[in-house]
């Protein structure tokens, strides 16, 4: 099954492509831009959600759900965020059609149900979000205020991939208002940290923390944090972003509350959010020319066992030792599934379940039965194990953590061996265009200089490492002063 899959070496992102597709995850849709994402796929996307969404709970936050329509006066309330997002912006301007006199069978948009203001379907939810805060907020005692919602949004992309940038997508949109400049800025780093969090213990993918500069940032934020991940093919992905969005929604929506002395104040701001495009992260930063390989704390299923069988009555005996299996390894809270199917051979089964990445594979004949053992694979190695009977829950759940540990220590050693320090621009193109990975350089503090490196290399200031050392040097292009290194790379 896997062995139709392009290569990475031959086409990395056609590998990503087809591997999306033929593990079953997504796939294209009827609407252009737009993707169908198949039940294994959400099944994945849904393990993120419920880890994701005990982690906003357990720091005090709450779930709402706000409307998918934001009427355009408001959305042009907060100057910043409108134009940032002016050009990917999809607008219902009618609410009816009617059947077109000249087309029978035909529809046509009614002229008469024009809309008295034109509805842009959200790209973020800033707009309405903050408009309804202004409702909620009249004092001290109601802050703060800790809402989460799980949505979709849309914006108008022209050239779209799969889980990483599509038209349509489900994030989760985080907005919080609060009494004091001091606790927005601690929300909004907490939330990165939150999310770094999940990166490396959930997906096993090392991020680095920082900030993103002024042309990169949120619009209508006075800061962006962020975590930055990188990919096998040496390009960074940003896995999540945290704003600190200072009194710039809460002046736009006029939300003040009155403090403990009854003096009338804005409230200070946050939002931050992740979406289906960490799945495009988790396939690109495990997986190989066999299909996908997940880590065991987002498989769907951890653990597949396969009967290899010739009769009725050997699959009979297979499937009663497996039953009582089945059973211990649910005590034990891993996700297990039985391939008992009749219509599939079992290497057939052995290639699909490589190809989806199911961690850890048991495969049970009447020898097996007879012996008191299970074969056990590996799905990221590819190495098998005999285990006996007595010992094979317990060797099994400890290497499902051994894997999620093991697949974040490759990915850790890939980026820290792919991060280079340089100290001219030669140096810089060199790496870049052979090595891959984050270029560590000086940068002068200037967007021109930002813009002039983005247009010579496609490289991009990923962020401002929150651990960087403040250091003397000359900027990589203009040898103008610099306060410090940046990660520049090439990113999704």
């Amino acid at each position: 099954m896997s062995k139709n899959l392009t290569t990475r070496a031959e086409d990395y992102s056609k590998w990503y492509n087809e591997l999306v597709v033929k593990a079953d995850l997504a796939e294209n849709s009827g609407v252009r831009g737009c993707m169908v994402i198949k039940p294994y796929g959400y099944a994945i996307w849904e393990k993120m959600q419920a880890e994701l969404d005990r982690m906003f709970k357990e720091t005090g936050h709450q779930n709402a759900y706000f409307p998918l329509f934001v009427p355009k006066s408001m959305f042009e309330a907060e100057e910043k965020n409108a134009e940032g997002f002016a050009k990917e912006c999809a607008i219902v301007t009618h609410y009816r059609l009617k059947n077109d006199p000249d087309k029978p069978g035909k529809l046509m948009v009614d002229p008469n149900a024009k809309l008295e203001e034109e509805l842009i379907v959200r790209p973020t939810s800033e707009a309405i979000i903050w408009s309804t805060y202004k409702g909620w907020v009249q004092s001290y005692r109601d802050l703060p205020l800790l809402i989460n919602q799980w949505a979709n949004v849309v914006r108008w992309e022209m050239r779209t991939r799969l889980f990483l940038r599509t038209a349509e997508f489900l994030w989760q949109e985080g907005h919080t208002a609060h009494a004091t400049r001091k606790e927005a800025i601690e929300e909004s780093e907490q939330m990165m940290h939150v999310y770094a969090d999940f990166a490396e213990n959930f997906m096993a993918i090392p991020v680095i923390k920082g900030l993103k500069t002024e042309t990169e940032r949120f619009a209508g934020a006075d800061e962006t944090y962020c975590i930055e991940a990188l990919m096998q093919d040496g390009k960074a992905l940003q896995a999540g972003t945290s704003h600190f969005l200072g009194q710039n929604f809460a002046k736009a929506f006029d939300v003040k509350f009155a403090n403990a002395e009854g003096k009338q104040e804005y409230v200070w701001g946050t939002s931050w959010g992740v979406s289906t495009r960490l799945m495009g992260a988790l396939v690109m930063t495990h997986s190989d020319d066999k299909g996908l390989v997940l880590p065991p704390n987002l498989a769907p299923i951890q653990v597949v066992v396969v009967p290899i069988y010739k009769t009725d009555e050997q699959l009979e005996t297979i499937t009663a030792v497996v039953k009582q299996l089945v059973s211990e390894f649910k005590k034990q809270r891993v996700t297990i599934k039985f391939d008992d199917r009749t219509t599939q051979k079992p290497g057939f089964k052995f290639a699909e379940w490589e190809l989806k990445g199911v961690p850890v594979r048991i495969a049970v004949g009447p020898k097996d039965i007879e012996n008191g053992t299970f074969e056990v694979a590996r799905r990221d190695t590819l190495t098998k194990e005999v285990v006996s009977k007595d010992e094979i829950v317990t060797y099994t759940t400890d290497l499902l953590a051994q894997i999620q540990k093991e697949l974040f220590d490759n990915a850790l050693n890939y980026r820290n061996t792919h991060i280079t320090e340089v100290n001219s621009f030669e140096e810089f193109k060199s790496v870049l265009d052979g090595k891959g990975g984050f270029v560590s350089a000086h940068w002068d503090g200037t967007a021109a200089t930002e813009e002039k490196i983005k247009e010579l290399t496609k490289a991009t200031i990923r962020c401002i490492p929150l651990d960087r050392v403040e250091q003397a040097g000359s900027c990589v292009l203009t040898g103008a002063a610099s306060v410090g290194r940046v990660l520049f790379a090439k990113a999704y």
